[in-house]
């Protein structure tokens, strides 16, 4: 059965290998039947500052509505972006904090610790390229960032299941190794 699946770069170059990936991953997603609509971050003007929390309402930019619209009528999401300091570049962050709204990603329930979860029904995969080992990120650092982006995040506004994938180390990685992660990024879109 097909799916609708947005796939978001957080890496503002998209010539990168999250470039790459994310390019890899649609063509996959499409060759299996799938719908496809992508946004790069990098391209999209908005401010990625929640500038009063959620005390006063910060009215979205035309490229945050449209994101919003397009997570809306998505069945499964995709995130490309590195791994910046153990997490998400202040990018993604940013347009997160912006998009995944009370109200549009969860909603608070009135004299409760408790909360609705609004993304409920959709899928995630995570595409992450590190600098550092993945098992170094995993058995030293206890993967923060993967952590944050699977239960704190999107966890919280109800899109599971949320599977991460780490390409890495980048650093020390040849022209072999890369293609060999592109390909793989392509098999993971066929599967969606």
């Amino acid at each position: 059965m097909s799916k609708r699946v947005l796939i978001i770069l957080g890496h503002s170059v998209t010539d990168s290998l999250c470039g790459g990936l994310a390019d890899s991953y649609e063509s996959g997603a499409e060759l299996a039947g799938n719908e496809v609509m992508r946004i790069n971050l990098g391209e999209l003007e908005f401010d990625p500052l929640l500038r009063h929390g959620y005390s006063e309402p910060q009215e979205l930019e035309a490229d945050l509505i449209d994101a919003q619209q397009a997570i809306e009528w998505a069945d499964h999401l995709v995130l490309v972006y590195p791994n910046w300091w153990g997490s998400t570049p202040a990018l993604v962050k940013g347009f997160l904090d912006r998009v995944l709204l009370p109200g549009f990603a969860f909603k608070y329930r009135k004299d409760s610790p408790w909360w609705d979860r609004l993304l409920a029904g959709r899928s995630a995969d995570l595409l992450v390229t590190m600098d550092a080992p993945p098992l170094y990120y995993r058995f030293v650092t206890g993967r923060p960032g993967h952590k944050q982006m699977r239960k704190a995040i999107l966890g919280f506004c109800g899109v599971k299941p949320v599977h991460v994938h780490s390409f890495g180390p980048v650093r020390s990685s040849d022209a072999a190794k890369r293609a060999t992660w592109i390909s793989k990024a392509s098999e993971i879109g066929s599967r969606s």
